[in-house]
C-alpha cells in the first residue's frame, strides 16, 4: 500500500507558485501554474470550494514542438474592466461587462504562447494566443490539451458528441461516469449544489470541441478533426476560441448570465437597423405531417396560390414574415443523399417567385427565403452569390439555411474534383457558416442556420446571424418516435439555450394531429405551447402550425399575436434543470411584461413573486393557464384564460399540469396611487 502511495507522490508534478486572478466580487478565483517539468495547468475556486481541480493546458502540433512541458511562466498585472454595451436586439438591451483580466506568458527554447484569462462574477473564459514567431508560418494542431477536472459525484445534462445526428439528441441526465464524448454546452450540478456550464465563445477559424472524458472526472477538449485527421490548420499569429465555464450557486443563476456574449467582439457590421426581429408563419409544418410535400406533385406545398394564402393570413394577423420551403428545384427524388441537385435560383413551375415577392411587398409582409444544401457545401458555395443577389432584388431580408446530412458527412469537393467529407463542427464548416453570414450581410440579409455549428455568441459580432437550430426542435414531434418528451423544453433553457437563441418553432395547436390515440403527437398542453414563446428565446419566433388550426382557437391564438420577439430585459425567476423554468421578459421599448413557465412530466404549483414589475405600475395580468383537468396526454387542450389586476407586490401561484405551462401578458394599465 505505502509503496503505491510513494510512487503516486513521486509521479505527481510539483508546481510553482500560482498566478491568480479573481472575479470582481472576489467569489471566483483562477490559479495558473506550471509543474516542476514545466507543464501548465489551472484550477478554479468558487468561494471555499474547489470546483475545477488542477487541469492541464497546452497545444500539440504536427511539425512544431508541443506547448505541453519545459515551459516557464510569467504574468502581467491584473487589469479590471467595467463597461456596458447595447444589443441591437436580444434578451436585454443593455449588457454589463465586468471582469478582471490577466495574461500569462509561457515560453521555452522551442516557442512561446500566452493564455488570456477573464474572470467575471458569473464565470471564466480563457484562450490560447500564439504570436508570430520563427517556425510557425504554417501550423497544424493535432491536439489541444485543455482539461476540466470536475468533482466525480456531479450530475450532468449532456448530449453525445460527434454522433450521426449532430446536436439533435435528447439530453441525458447521468453521473459523470456515463459520459464518453459530450457536446457543449454541458451543464453540471456539483454535490454542493453549485451549477456549471462548460462551453466556448467566439468560435472563428478553429475547430469546435467536444468533451472527451479521458480519466474519471477529467474532460479534455477534443477538437473536431478535418477529414485528414488534422484538428486545426492555421498560421501564427492565431488565437483559439474562449474556453468558458459559467458558474452559479443555483440553476436559475446560469440563465441570467451574459458571459458568452461578453467574450465576443463588438459588432463589425456597423448600422444593422435592417436586422429585424419578429414573428413569422410558414409553409413548413404541413410537410412534416405529410399534408404537403417539399417536392413537386399534387401535394406540393410551395405553390404561388398557397404562398399567397399564407401571406394574406400573416397580414391579417400582424405577422412579419412567411417562410417558404420547397420552392426551388432539387427536392424531387433522394435529395437527402444528393445535395448536388439543388438550384438556389430556379423555382418550380407552380411557384412564381416574382409574383409572390410582389404580393408580399403589397401586404407589408416579409418573404423569408430558404436554402437547403443537404450537406453539399461546394454546390452551395458555387451558387451562394447569385442566390443572395436574387433574394436582394426580391426584397427578401431573412434566409433560413439548412445543412441536413449525417454528422461527418458534409461534402467538400477540392480543386481536383475529389470529394471529402467533413464534420458540421470542424474548422472547414466553421468557416463556411460564417462566410454565408458575411455574404448575406453585404446584401442586408439575416441568416437563420439549421443543422448549424453550435452557437458561441457570434451574434454580437455579426448581428445578422439572427438565430439557429442546433438541438431537437418541434419537427421531431411530427415524425420521430418517440417524440420530444415533456421534460425536453424544461432542459433546453439550462443547456442548449445558454449558448444563444434557438429557432425551436413553437405554437402547435393541433397537438394530436394523428389522432388522440397515436404515439406521434406533441407531448405538451396547449398552454405550454404558448409559454414556449417566452421561455425559449429567439429574436424571430415562428407560429409553426397551419393557419386553419389557429383560426379554430382565436382565444389562445391571441397570445401568439401579442407576444413580442425582442426584449428590453429578461430575468429567470425560478426553476431546476429538467424540472421546470419560469422566465419573465419586458417588451423592448414598452412597459408590458410577459411570463412563461413550463414543467416536465410532473404537475406542480410554483409561487412567483412579481417583483420584476415596475414599482409604481398597475398591470392587467392576462393569464393563459392549464385548465384544472389538463394533462399533456389525457387532456392537452384544457386551457383557462383569465384576467386580474396585479402589481410588483403581488404573488402568483402557477398551477402547471403534467407537461403543461402558463403564459401571461402583464399589460400596464396605470400608476399605483
Amino acid at each position: 500500500m505505502w509503496r503505491g502511495v510513494l510512487l503516486a507522490l513521486l509521479a505527481a508534478p510539483l508546481v510553482s507558485a500560482a498566478v491568480e486572478v479573481s472575479s470582481p466580487d472576489g467569489r471566483i478565483t483562477v490559479a495558473i501554474e506550471v509543474s516542476d517539468r514545466g507543464e501548465p495547468q489551472y484550477r478554479v475556486q468558487y468561494g471555499s470550494e474547489e470546483i475545477v481541480a488542477p487541469s492541464a493546458l497546452g497545444l500539440r502540433f504536427k511539425t512544431q514542438h508541443a506547448f505541453d512541458s519545459g515551459l516557464s511562466l510569467s504574468a502581467g498585472q491584473v487589469t479590471p474592466h467595467s463597461s456596458s454595451w447595447e444589443q441591437p436586439w436580444g434578451e436585454r438591451r443593455q449588457v454589463t461587462d465586468q471582469h478582471n483580466e490577466r495574461v500569462v506568458s509561457l515560453s521555452s527554447e522551442q516557442g512561446r504562447f500566452m493564455l488570456r484569462f477573464r474572470v467575471f462574477n458569473d464565470g471564466i473564459g480563457f484562450r490560447y494566443e500564439v504570436p508570430e514567431q520563427p517556425g510557425f508560418e504554417t501550423v497544424e494542431i493535432v491536439d489541444e490539451l485543455t482539461e476540466f477536472h470536475l468533482p466525480q459525484d456531479s450530475t450532468a445534462w449532456w448530449i453525445p458528441g460527434r454522433g450521426w445526428n449532430r446536436y439533435e439528441f435528447l439530453y441525458r441526465k447521468t453521473g459523470l461516469g456515463d459520459i464518453t464524448l459530450a457536446h457543449t454546452p454541458m451543464t453540471l450540478r456539483l454535490p454542493s449544489g453549485v451549477h456549471l456550464s462548460l462551453h466556448e465563445a467566439a468560435l472563428v477559424d478553429y475547430a469546435a470541441y467536444v468533451l472527451d472524458q479521458r480519466r474519471a472526472g477529467v474532460f479534455q477538449t477534443s477538437l473536431t478533426p478535418w477529414s485528414d485527421g488534422i484538428r486545426v490548420k492555421t498560421q501564427a499569429p492565431f488565437k483559439s476560441p474562449w474556453r468558458t465555464i459559467q458558474i452559479a450557486p443555483d440553476a436559475v443563476g446560469l440563465l441570467n448570465s451574459d458571459l458568452i456574449l461578453n467574450l465576443n467582439e463588438p459588432n463589425k457590421l456597423g448600422d444593422v437597423s435592417w436586422v429585424e426581429p419578429g414573428k413569422y408563419i410558414g409553409i413548413w409544418w404541413a410537410m412534416h405531417i405529410n399534408e404537403r410535400t417539399w417536392g413537386s406533385g399534387p401535394k406540393h406545398g410551395a405553390t404561388t396560390e398557397e404562398t399567397i394564402r399564407y401571406l394574406d393570413f400573416a397580414a391579417e394577423h400582424g405577422f412579419d414574415g412567411v417562410l417558404v420551403e420547397g420552392w426551388n428545384l432539387g427536392w424531387d427524388g433522394d435529395w437527402f443523399n444528393n445535395g448536388d441537385v439543388f438550384s438556389f435560383t430556379e423555382s418550380y413551375p407552380d411557384f412564381d417567385i416574382q409574383a409572390v415577392a410582389y404580393h408580399a411587398r403589397k401586404k407589408g409582409v416579409r418573404l423569408i427565403g430558404h436554402h437547403e444544401t443537404s450537406g453539399s457545401v461546394t454546390n452551395y458555395e458555387k451558387q451562394v452569390g447569385a442566390a443572395y443577389d436574387l433574394y436582394e432584388t426580391l426584397g427578401v431580408r431573412q434566409v433560413k439555411t439548412g445543412y441536413v446530412a449525417d454528422g461527418g458527412d458534409i461534402k467538400r469537393v477540392d480543386s481536383n474534383g475529389v470529394a471529402h467529407y467533413e464534420w458540421h463542427d470542424g474548422q472547414f464548416m466553421v468557416g463556411q457558416y460564417l462566410k454565408s453570414v458575411q455574404e448575406a450581410a453585404k446584401r442586408k440579409i439575416s441568416i437563420n442556420t439549421h443543422e448549424p455549428v453550435k452557437d458561441t455568441g457570434l451574434r454580437r459580432t455579426y448581428p445578422n446571424w439572427i438565430t439557429r437550430e442546433g438541438a431537437r426542435g418541434q419537427e421531431f414531434n411530427a415524425w420521430w418516435n418517440p417524440p420530444n418528451p415533456p421534460e425536453h423544453t424544461a432542459i433546453l433553457p439550462y443547456t442548449r439555450m445558454l449558448s444563444g437563441p434557438m429557432d425551436f418553432t413553437p405554437g402547435i395547436f393541433d397537438l394530436t394531429f394523428q389522432g388522440p390515440d397515436s404515439d406521434q403527437r406533441v407531448e405538451t398542453t396547449l398552454a405550454k405551447q404558448l409559454a414556449l414563446y417566452v421561455v425559449l428565446y429567439s429574436p424571430i419566433q415562428m407560429a409553426a402550425d397551419l393557419p386553419e388550426n389557429y383560426a379554430e382557437r382565436p382565444d389562445a391564438f391571441q397570445f401568439i399575436k401579442d407576444v413580442p420577439a425582442d426584449w428590453e430585459q429578461s430575468v429567470a425567476v425560478a426553476g431546476e434543470v429538467g424540472e421546470f423554468v419560469v422566465v419573465a421578459r419586458q417588451e423592448r421599448g414598452g412597459t408590458d411584461w410577459y411570463l412563461g413557465a413550463v414543467t416536465n412530466e410532473k404537475a406542480r404549483d410554483v409561487k412567483v413573486p412579481l417583483s420584476f414589475l415596475s414599482d409604481d405600475g398597475e398591470y392587467e395580468a392576462q393569464v393563459y393557464r392549464d385548465g384544472d383537468a389538463a394533462h399533456w396526454k389525457t387532456a392537452p387542450y384544457e386551457i383557462a384564460i383569465e384576467k386580474s389586476i396585479v402589481s410588483s407586490d403581488s404573488m402568483l401561484v402557477l398551477k402547471l399540469a403534467a407537461g403543461g405551462g402558463t403564459a401571461i401578458r402583464f399589460r400596464e394599465t396605470g400608476a399605483v396611487d
